[in-house]
């Protein structure tokens, strides 16, 4: 079975789309569709025909492109149970423990509410892969548009709980941010500050900080390390693992 291959490309402002290949089938799927337009013609320029949709959340930056993707290729879309009242165009609705197929490669489906209600990742653990569209960022997380504090930190467990070698693919280049902010409430973290200079490194030549992994991530990202007890006293919140967490995402919506 060959390791399928990650297409990245920059779409809108600070998105990223991605289309997975799967080179024994053909088959190929889009993560998201930011932008359709974008997505098709990075498609042809591989020669890969679009064959699957699988959406993470139904923001109009991730599901948009439904169906003009749809009304090109004719491909099959797939998405989050929880959303399908807001996704019109989904045809199979996946929640937690479901697995998703593109050819020989196989997908586990993650419900990950906080930035969303019904937000879901996918896992490739054959292939130390997932797609965490807004849930985790690089040195971030999602804001919590419709979850709350608790329902984050048990999804982001849930991902801090894949291998360290997992290559993690999510949507948005915002990491200089959270970097910058990052070091607000974790400066003394060595690991934080080595991936901090190595996110300046990258952006002073606009090269992309997708995608990241677990390992490093667990290390330096503060949205992971709410249990950590500095961070905690820190904040403000010694022994509160669901209160450090809220203070530090409240923290980086006014930052």
């Amino acid at each position: 079975m060959a390791q399928p291959i990650v297409h990245m490309f920059p779409c809108l402002k600070d998105n990223y789309g991605f289309l997975l290949h799967d080179p024994d089938s053909g088959e190929t799927a889009c993560i998201d569709t930011p932008e359709a337009d974008r997505i098709l013609a990075e498609a042809d320029a591989k020669g890969w025909k679009i064959t699957q949709i699988w959406n993470t959340h139904w923001h109009p930056d991730h599901a948009g492109g439904n169906a003009a993707i749809k009304a090109a290729t004719g491909c099959s879309i797939t998405g989050p149970r929880g959303e399908a009242a807001k996704i019109p165009t989904l045809e199979r609705q996946v929640v937690e423990g479901d697995t998703v197929k593109l050819g020989s490669v196989t997908a586990r489906v993650l419900d990950t509410p906080g930035h969303t209600a019904g937000h879901i990742v996918y896992h490739l653990p054959e292939h130390s892969i997932a797609f965490v569209g807004d849930t985790l960022f690089a040195l971030g997380c999602g804001r919590l548009f419709e979850g709350t504090a608790q329902q984050m930190w048990t999804s982001l467990g849930k991902l801090r709980a894949l291998p360290d070698d997992t290559t993690v693919y999510c949507a948005h280049e915002y990491t200089q941010a959270n970097a910058n902010f990052a070091l607000s409430v974790d400066g003394e973290n060595p690991a934080l500050r080595s991936y901090a200079d190595e996110v300046a490194a990258k952006r002073a030549k606009n090269i992309p900080t997708v995608p990241t992994t677990m390992g490093k991530e667990k290390k330096a990202n503060p949205f992971l390390r709410a249990d950590d007890p500095k961070l905690q006293a820190f904040v403000g919140h010694p022994g509160d693992i669901v209160a450090t967490f809220a203070e530090v995402r409240e923290r980086k919506n006014r930052f």
